[in-house]
């Protein structure tokens, strides 16, 4: 904990005063454009990786960047989907899978998760992304299924009414990307097209 309290001491004292307006303004005033849905993975920071300041992105993090196809019921990641697409405005909302996933590798390498029930159940939402990409067992697979994933959870998001909403009046624009954490690199992913977009390269 001490190196978190030196981090918030160097916060407080050389970063925060060079963004006080930012912040003051902030306090009053919460308007992201864009939904950015992520993996957990600490290596994965969203306002890092797209150089965007405090109150930009509106962020959800989950496993496996992995978005449940809306049911009814308490759902944490469908109500914060629900709040910023019906409260928030927001105009686009992007997923975001990432090389070397732990969620992707273990589903791909058939990893026994017998000792981790929670996390076996919630892997279950990525079932459609299995069978995209069918048997797997070498890591171009593993990188196969991180993309499938991705596009998998677009079509899950799909089904959110407020999503599903926005999307019939066109005030919303889902996007599919990919993270490599080796390169800096993010690839635009697209329904039915084969190869990926770098979107940019270090």
């Amino acid at each position: 904990m001490r190196h978190l309290a030196e981090g918030i001491r160097r916060f407080h004292h050389d970063v925060f005063p060079t963004h006080a307006e930012l912040f003051r303004h902030l306090a009053t005033t919460h308007r992201p454009s864009t939904l950015f849905i992520g993996c957990s993975d600490a290596r994965v920071v969203p306002e890092l990786i797209t150089q965007q300041d405090p109150g930009e992105l509106f962020v959800i993090r989950t496993a496996g960047n992995l978005v449940p196809a809306y049911a009814s019921g308490a759902d944490g990641v469908a109500a914060s989907i629900e709040y910023a697409v019906a409260v928030l405005a927001v105009s686009d909302i992007i997923v975001c899978g990432h090389s070397a996933c732990g969620a992707m590798t273990a589903l791909a390498e058939r990893h026994d998760l017998t000792a981790l029930p929670s996390v076996a159940g919630w892997l279950r939402h990525a079932d459609a992304s299995r069978a995209r990409v069918g048997t797997t067992d070498a890591q171009g697979d593993v990188t196969a299924l991180i993309h499938e994933n991705v596009l998998a959870q677009l079509a899950n998001l799909a089904t959110h009414p407020s999503v599903a909403s926005a999307l019939a009046r066109g005030t919303i624009r889902l996007h599919g990307w990919s993270f490599d954490i080796a390169t800096g690199t993010v690839d635009e992913l697209s329904p039915g097209v084969r190869l990926p977009t770098a979107l940019a390269a270090v």
